[in-house]
């Protein structure tokens, strides 16, 4: 099949437009959630029929695709934002912060960002992975820029944008699973975690979570924020592979 993208932009009708129908879903998934986007639902909140909806995009999964770009767009940001990349720089626009620990960790809370006024995105990025549309190509070339100053080899480089996406991607929908918890499940986490403590603490009790049992009596399970403390660790691991003392990657490796 070929890709929404690739597929030419159908007639432009009056208060219709493709770009109205993805905007439609997005106001739809933010306030209710990814379930109760449709066709039908979204035709229903522009005033159209579904089957007029379909003249502009051929099937759900092309919405969500769609969707799932469009917010992608919001990552851009003020001094990430440009036509053209240009070394170190977007063109027209201010640069990224010159050490490439602080520019992937401005990247980085950008994302969070994003999950948190679109939780959704982690629904479909987990169930159907990210979509490969436009504002999602440029961002992650924006990321491959900051991966350049390290001066590694395709190989390697590869290697560091995929152990930054796995991090990125595992704690984004665990955060998001915990943050849509209460209202999925009617409770709130203080609930949930109440109905638990008896059972953990049981075993507990039994002996039987010896390494588990020190960090729940002392608060630390769970504990703070690590967020930027674990892209600190990854990044301090990135920086050992380069290192030629270490025997790392290399430049060319």
């Amino acid at each position: 099949m070929s890709s929404v993208w690739s597929r030419p932009s159908p007639p432009r009708r009056p208060a219709l437009t493709r770009e109205a129908i993805v905007a439609a879903a997005i106001a739809i998934a933010d306030a209710e959630g990814l379930a109760a986007v449709s066709i039908r639902r979204v035709a229903t909140e522009l005033g159209a029929r579904a089957m007029t909806l379909y003249s502009y995009i051929e099937r759900k999964e092309d919405l969500l695709a769609l969707m799932l770009d469009e917010i992608a767009a919001e990552l851009r940001g003020d001094e990430l934002h440009g036509d053209e990349l240009r070394g170190d720089e977007l063109r027209g626009d201010e640069p990224v912060p010159g050490d490439w620990r602080e520019a992937l960790l401005d990247i980085a809370r950008r994302e969070r960002d994003l999950v948190r006024r679109h939780p959704w995105r982690m629904d479909l990025v987990a169930t159907r992975g990210v979509a490969v549309g436009p504002h999602a190509l440029r961002h992650v070339e924006r990321k491959l820029a900051v991966l350049a100053r390290l001066g590694a080899g395709p190989a390697a480089t590869w290697r560091f944008l995929a152990a930054y996406t796995d991090y990125m991607t595992g704690f984004l929908v665990r955060e998001a699973q915990e943050r849509a918890a209460p209202r999925r499940e009617g409770i709130s986490d203080a609930e949930r975690a109440a109905l638990a403590e008896p059972y953990v603490r049981e075993l507990v009790e039994r002996g039987e979570l010896p390494h588990l049992a020190p960090l729940i009596e002392g608060g630390a399970a769970g504990a703070g924020d690590t967020f930027e403390r674990g892209l600190r660790w990854l990044f301090d691991g990135i920086e050992r592979e380069l290192s030629p003392e270490r025997g790392g990657a290399g430049p060319g490796r």
